[in-house]
């Protein structure tokens, strides 16, 4: 089984964040790489036709009540979805990557924002009352036909790590997501001992052992799969150690691109 459904629900806990890091910053730097390491991952991710530079910052906003999305930054336009202030595994606020904003004649400020769920990729308007204004530095891009997950933050690659991403029969969806949640597995959890369940949903499967398909980056326990391989129905895994440093530095809001390479 992989964890593609959602279920990373019943038996799991909350994150706890490594004290000595900030998964939303502002101005301190945490978990930076050695220079050395660095430029080694920048020199095999360029390679495999992965950029050593992203945008170095992503504005996000942290939902303090329920927000309903709409298609125009206008109170009277069509309503796309309604966002709850919490996401429902982990309970932690749900924070959206911010991609414009505006500010009508009323006087009203509107933020566009990535949206969770199907279809894929999708944004919509908010008003920004209600929230409050966060900055990460961090960015992730899975390459799926070098089967690595590229990690950058404040702009510069950290690491390059290796994966499992999905089989033909179930791909791993491409396009624009973010992290939802940062989950911590119960003990012997399949595709533990960590997931960040994404924004994405697979295109392949409406649905997933009762949930609605999510994919996520997780561990590999007790799913195996060979790294570097496509053998998963959708989700990507990563070695343990990688996934356990990704959850001590990656939450809520952290943009994610999945390029098909």
């Amino acid at each position: 089984m992989d964890s593609i459904s959602s279920p990373f629900r019943p038996r799991l806990r909350r994150t706890r964040p490594n004290p000595r890091s900030h998964r939303l910053v502002s101005s301190l730097a945490v978990g930076l790489a050695t220079s050395t390491l660095a430029s080694l991952t920048a020199g095999s991710a360029a390679a495999a036709g992965v950029p050593s530079r992203v945008q170095a910052k992503q504005q996000v906003a942290v939902l303090l009540t329920a927000h309903r999305a709409h298609q125009e930054p206008e109170a009277g336009s069509p309503q796309t979805a309604l966002v709850a202030a919490r996401r429902p595994i982990t309970g932690e606020q749900t924070t959206l990557p911010v991609t414009g904003s505006l500010t009508g004649p009323d006087g009203v400020t509107w933020l566009q924002v990535m949206l969770p769920g199907r279809p894929n990729s999708s944004t919509g308007w908010i008003a920004q009352q209600g929230t409050r204004e966060l900055v990460t530095l961090w960015h992730l891009v899975v390459n799926l036909s070098a089967r690595r997950v590229s990690v950058y933050r404040d702009g510069r690659m950290q690491r390059s790590l290796q994966a499992v991403v999905g089989k033909p029969s179930t791909p791993t969806p491409t396009g624009q997501f973010f992290v939802e949640e940062t989950l911590q597995m119960a003990g012997g959890e399949a595709g533990g001992p960590f997931a960040l369940a994404l924004s994405a949903r697979s295109d392949a499967l409406q649905e997933f052992e009762g949930g609605p398909g999510q994919i996520a980056i997780h561990g590999r326990n007790n799913l195996g799969g060979t790294l570097g391989t496509a053998a998963s129905h959708g989700c990507v895994r990563l070695a343990t150690a990688s996934i356990e440093w990704l959850a001590a530095r990656i939450g809520p809001g952290t943009p994610v691109t999945i390029d098909g390479g």
